[in-house]
């Protein structure tokens, strides 16, 4: 047998040993991919302060943001001031202010669309704007007390909250609304004075809705506007907040009393988890690509989590922000959260802050 053919025929024992070294590569290879995302995800810098923009005279609260990025603005419903504020998305720059306005809450822009839905919880009802000169176009008329809003673009439906205590009722009702001529389509009414946020399952028919009065979450056909089921918050009371984690089929509610974000399973309504959170929110955002929700508090801080495990929600950082600073938008592209500081009751300047994520 000549050396040629002896080096190139291995063992038995050799190609044992060849094999388990491969299978350890590998081993080692899927451990890593697991490994390194997780350290990275605990050891990622928070979002810190680059810009704060301060809007001198303004009183009472602000409530929420949309974005124009067709026309590169950011826009903020003034609610106690009755204006909307538009700024500019890049620099950030306080650009304009629109009258016209009692109580703005909410803020729709479509993409390619003409017009923009405010809703006001004024008399003078939600209103249709041109999207690029905020002339008024038309009114929503709704129930009175328009306020808070979801957005089904499958559909092109808008859904709005309206009624309730703010405007002397002891019902609320959610309205399926034209976005193009405001037209209500279908609306279902609850026994409830304070309903609060809602999300939209975007692979299905059901909506979520905080009923914050009775402390419950209601599950909601969106063709029958039927209610489905009824989910208790046994975990703390004036559930207001929410978003949806399709990937993990898990509902995050923010609650007021005490502040903490609850995990739910939504598709039975189970608790599956909670964490504390900073007190006085009006918002969450979550970014499902990096795995990451956002809960900005009144109280001066905002709460920044680890959903990775949404059953074991972690508290990776605590962000100082400013008090009355919670409401705001996450801004994934710009990798930016926008947050608004409202006066409210402090009488300090309000100030809109811009925070870079890493």
């Amino acid at each position: 047998m000549d050396n040629a053919h002896a080096e190139g025929r291995q063992s038995p024992e050799s190609s044992k040993m060849l094999r388990n070294r491969d299978h350890f590569i590998l081993l080692l290879a899927f451990l890593l991919s697991c490994v390194v995302p997780f350290v990275f995800a605990q050891t990622a810098e928070p979002p810190k302060l680059g810009k704060t923009v301060e809007l001198p005279g303004y009183s009472g609260d602000f409530d929420h943001f949309a974005v124009d990025r067709e026309r590169g603005r950011l826009l903020l419903a003034a609610e106690d001031h009755g204006t909307l504020e538009v700024f500019d998305l890049k620099t950030g720059n306080h650009l304009r202010t629109i009258t016209g306005f009692e109580n703005p809450h909410s803020i729709l822009i479509r993409p390619g669309a003409p017009t923009i839905l405010v809703t006001d919880s004024g008399r003078s009802m939600a209103k249709l704007l041109d999207a690029d000169s905020y002339e008024k176009k038309g009114t929503v008329t709704l129930v009175p007390g328009a306020d808070s809003i979801s957005y089904d673009a499958a559909e092109n439906v808008v859904y709005v909250v309206t009624g309730g205590k703010d405007v002397d009722m002891k019902t609320a009702e959610l309205a399926a609304v034209d976005p193009d001529t405001g037209e209500k389509k279908r609306s279902v009414t609850f026994q409830d004075d304070h309903v609060e946020a809602m999300a939209i399952e975007k692979d299905g028919n059901r909506l979520f809705i905080n009923l914050t009065q009775t402390n419950k979450v209601a599950v909601i056909d969106r063709k029958t506007m039927k209610v489905l089921a009824l989910w208790p918050v046994p975990a703390a009371q004036q559930n207001a907040m929410v978003a949806y984690d399709a990937a993990h089929r898990r509902l995050y509610i923010g609650c007021r009393k005490p502040g903490m974000i609850v995990s739910m399973d939504s598709d039975t309504g189970a608790i599956t988890g909670a964490a504390a959170g900073p007190l006085r929110s009006d918002e969450l955002l979550f970014d499902a690509a990096s795995r990451r929700l956002y809960m900005p508090g009144g109280e001066g801080y905002m709460g920044v989590y680890d959903t990775s495990d949404p059953d074991h929600l972690k508290v990776i950082s605590k962000v100082s922000t400013a008090p009355g600073a919670k409401t705001g938008i996450l801004l994934p592209d710009l990798k930016q959260i926008v947050l608004a500081a409202s006066p409210g009751d402090t009488k300090a300047t309000a100030k809109v802050l811009t925070f870079s994520l890493q």
